[in-house]
């Protein structure tokens, strides 16, 4: 009887030491909690992230603007000037991910910014030659994607074996 009661107490306190399941309703679909294995809380910090390995940023939508009747010579030159301010603001730690799509249309690229608000993003937009000529157009959405990203420009840098 004893050895009964014994392992009723140990299991009790098994069951009751054990981290609680919780359901999270996202639209149709139950998601059940789970611990993920190689949680590195340090990088996850570094990174922002929240307890999802998420955070928020602002998706930048370059459009073509009402400005794009330039000279060959002009219209590079302030190419190369967007380049070169995209690659400041990504050595700066602003950008998260930026590039161009690659059909004709008048959506040209996107900019991920690292920062929590559009007015953040506001300002940004406004140091890049190609809008302040209105040659490009930005329009502005909060997002929330992966902490992850924020590591991206570093790991292109390895990668790239020329740099615009």
């Amino acid at each position: 009887m004893r050895l009964i009661i014994g392992f009723i107490a140990i299991l009790g306190l098994v069951l009751g030491c054990a981290p609680a399941q919780k359901e999270i309703k996202v639209t149709e679909y139950v998601l059940e909690t789970r611990t993920v294995d190689g949680f590195d809380s340090i990088r996850a910090m570094q990174d922002g992230a929240d307890q999802y390995g998420m955070r928020q940023y602002v998706m930048a939508f370059l459009y073509a603007g009402p400005n794009r009747s330039q000279d060959d010579s002009t219209r590079m030159d302030l190419q190369r000037k967007h380049l070169d301010n995209i690659n400041r603001l990504a050595e700066e730690g602003y950008l998260a991910v930026a590039g161009p799509f690659l059909d004709d249309g008048d959506l040209k690229g996107i900019y991920l910014f690292n920062v929590t608000t559009v007015e953040e993003a506001r300002e940004l937009t406004g140091t890049d030659p190609a809008v302040k000529a209105g040659s490009l157009v930005m329009e502005l959405h909060p997002w929330y994607g992966s902490a992850a990203l924020f590591e991206v420009n570093e790991i292109h840098k390895k990668i790239a074996k020329v740099y615009i």
